[in-house]
């Protein structure tokens, strides 16, 4: 769904220090926004995350004043900040610091007209849905984490394949051997999904689909489900001896392992991640360019 806009005054910058090393662009933004009397903060430091790996955005930092976060980097800086910011309901504007993204809405050298046009209310709000994935072994809950473009399961090194039991709300739906599945929300569906020969969803539809990676059997198709319906991925197993190991991954990111018999849980929550949306290149237009490899 789309609301229309209010006039903004308070912002939040997360940057991408690979692609604005100095910080050039976040403090030319913060300067145009004051000159115009209104506040910017910028996320100060990358934070490290206990695996080690950089995190763009603390959510604690971001204070319950601020109506705007934008986001400088491409479209993986903009899927951290959207997992990071996941309960907070601050709509989200990116910044495209490279080549063309699907998720970043503007590109560099039109960030003045666009601020312009968020401190004059003229841009409307785009609510995209996400996917929360919960891992079970037997019955004790291993892990969670939320997706708004994929969760992944894939194979364990490079020999492997794997069995997955699908259930869809209880019912048993299908079983696939395959090097990997790919459950994606419509944002996530020009993504992997997409190279793995899944069909293209269009943002605002409430639905999930289910790709097989290189499935070893040619019927098996993408399954497309409405966004209300449970999905249970159980690993099954291969061989006769010894267990299956897998690699779970949420937007591309390595989040544990599964072993035959255990159980993700696919549920699509109540939270969104809210888009802004000005007139710049529509989704039809962007998966044009991409199409034709433009």
């Amino acid at each position: 769904g789309y609301e229309n806009g209010v006039k903004m005054d308070s912002f939040y910058i997360i940057t991408n220090y690979q692609k604005d090393p100095e910080m050039t662009v976040a403090h030319e933004i913060r300067e145009y926004l004051k000159s115009k009397g209104k506040t910017c903060y910028i996320q100060q430091k990358e934070v490290e995350d206990p695996q080690g790996r950089y995190r763009y955005t603390d959510a604690q930092h971001v204070s319950d004043e601020v109506e705007c976060v934008l986001v400088l980097g491409g479209d993986g800086t903009l899927l951290q900040a959207a997992r990071d910011l996941v309960d907070r309901s601050i709509p989200l504007l990116g910044i495209n610091m490279g080549t063309l993204g699907y998720l970043a809405e503007i590109d560099r050298k039109n960030i003045f007209p666009a601020l312009d046009k968020l401190i004059g209310g003229e841009y409307t709000v785009e609510h995209r849905m996400m996917l929360t994935g919960t891992a079970f072994h037997q019955s004790r809950r291993m892990l969670a984490d939320i997706a708004l473009n994929d969760i992944v399961i894939s194979r364990n090194g490079r020999l492997r394949v794997v069995d997955f039991n699908v259930y869809v709300d209880g019912a048993f739906l299908s079983s696939y051997t395959a090097d990997g599945i790919i459950i994606s929300t419509p944002t996530g569906s020009t993504g992997y999904n997409l190279s793995a020969g899944g069909p293209v969803l269009v943002p605002g539809l409430h639905a999930t689909v289910i790709t097989p990676i290189c499935a070893h059997s040619l019927n098996k198709r993408s399954l497309l489900l409405d966004a209300k319906e449970r999905i249970v991925l159980e690993i099954g197993q291969t061989k006769e001896v010894g267990e299956d190991t897998a690699v779970l991954q949420a937007d591309g990111r390595t989040v544990g392992m599964l072993k035959t018999g255990d159980r993700l849980v696919l549920e699509v929550p109540h939270a969104t991640t809210d888009f802004i949306k000005l007139s710049g290149l529509n989704f039809y237009e962007k998966m044009r360019q991409k199409l034709n490899g433009n």
